[in-house]
């Protein structure tokens, strides 16, 4: 994985490169995680637009994007798709995003889906405000459709600012214990099986 210089963004990151459990490597410029890109100064949207990604995908909610509106808004590439319900209906845990995954299942095949369906020819950056939780989930389940071993997931997990690496440790063996892991977990809320290949043939291809 390798750092982006897209100013001022402070969290953002091409996840190319990782190991998958087959000895291959997850593909460069397939898939982008950062924080909120209303952080953007004009020179970091122009890196944007050069990198020629494909989809944008906005994870916040919508009194977020009211409050902070991305830049991309009315792009073709721009999508949003809120991944958690407002007002959330569980408690947040510091410890594991197992809550997100059982009770947020609808938006997370929606927004699973708008990774799969993403036009070709170019990456697709997932965000959220400040590019660890909603991103974090979403990302971690991509990973793992491409075969990325869970402590690959769980170390670039940690490279987001305040955030311990054993959140998503526990939130990746809750997937396994409860659902059998992820892409039986992405089967169960609704996700064809042609969009879970889909996804690990982007970030494997």
């Amino acid at each position: 994985m390798t750092d982006v210089d897209w100013p001022q963004c402070r969290n953002a990151r091409d996840l190319g490169g990782l190991p998958t459990m087959d000895g291959s490597l997850t593909s460069k410029g397939a898939l982008y995680r950062t924080d909120g890109l209303f952080l953007l100064t004009e020179a970091g949207v122009a890196a944007v637009r050069t990198a020629g990604v494909a989809r944008i995908i906005d994870l916040r909610w919508q009194r977020e994007l009211d409050r902070e509106p991305s830049p991309f808004a009315g792009d073709p590439v721009y999508c949003h798709v809120p991944m958690l319900d407002d007002p959330l209906p569980y408690e947040v845990p510091h410890d594991t995003y197992a809550p997100m995954l059982d009770f947020n299942r609808d938006r997370i095949a929606e927004a699973f889906t708008a990774l799969a369906t993403a036009p070709a020819g170019g990456g697709v950056i997932v965000h959220c405000h400040g590019g660890r939780d909603r991103t974090g989930v979403l990302v971690a389940l991509a990973l793992a459709v491409a075969g990325v071993p869970g402590e690959e997931i769980v170390a670039d997990y940690g490279l987001s600012p305040e955030r311990l690496p054993v959140a998503m440790a526990n939130t990746l063996d809750h997937l396994d214990e409860r659902y059998g892991g992820a892409p039986a977990y992405l089967r169960e809320i609704g996700v064809p099986a042609e969009q879970v290949e889909a996804v690990r043939a982007r970030l494997r291809s």
